[in-house]
């Protein structure tokens, strides 16, 4: 008994640090970019969001970054509004290319002060980050569902099998994109020799 009471949290402890790759995890001020430029220096952070812009320098490169609260894996979540902008600079070269603009990207590091640019005509002070890792995430991709039926997939028919609930009708899944493509032209038939 004692020892299922040890285990239960130990496991849970574990699971809970299992999904944030291992450079990213760690214990970090809970601060934003945007509360950072009222003076947070030298304090540990996570902060991730969309990569605006890269700006590789002689010994290390710079992000630019919009920044999105971050889910359970540290991961920047889909939603609105930002928390600010900041800039990340990381020690050696990381390949533009590589980090393109609207990229998702997580930093850890330390605020080590403000730097001062332009958002087109508007003076904006960027909390400054000395990154000591960076993970870029790869691409989300579209869930997408097919609009047709398939018999083999739900059972006897439309309204019935494994999809089917008596009270509410059936029940086909989540949501349905349909991509609508423009149909080939017809290709015209050769015309057989005459002789």
């Amino acid at each position: 008994m004692k020892s299922t009471l040890l285990v239960a949290p130990l496991g849970l402890l574990l699971a809970s640090c299992a999904s944030i790759p291992k450079p990213l995890q760690g214990e970090f001020t809970p601060t934003t970019p945007r509360q950072a430029v009222a003076g947070a220096n030298g304090q540990p952070v996570r902060w991730g969001g969309e990569i605006i812009r890269v700006e590789p320098k002689a010994g290390s490169t710079c992000f630019e970054i919009l920044s999105r609260e971050l889910g359970s894996n540290a991961r920047p979540l889909l939603r609105d509004p930002s928390g600010g902008r900041f800039i990340a600079c990381h020690e050696g070269f990381q390949d533009p290319e590589e980090f393109k603009q609207g990229r998702e990207i997580t930093v850890t590091g330390r605020v080590t002060g403000v730097d001062h640019g332009k958002i087109g005509e508007f003076d904006y002070r960027y909390p400054h980050v000395e990154a000591d890792a960076i993970h870029l995430w790869k691409p989300r991709t579209a869930n997408l569902h097919s609009p047709y039926y398939d018999p083999w997939m739900y059972g006897v028919g439309p309204g019935w099998g494994w999809g089917y609930n008596p009270y509410w009708g059936p029940n086909w899944g989540g949501t349905i994109i349909i991509r609508d493509q423009p149909r080939p032209r017809p290709q015209p038939r050769p015309r057989p020799p005459r002789g």
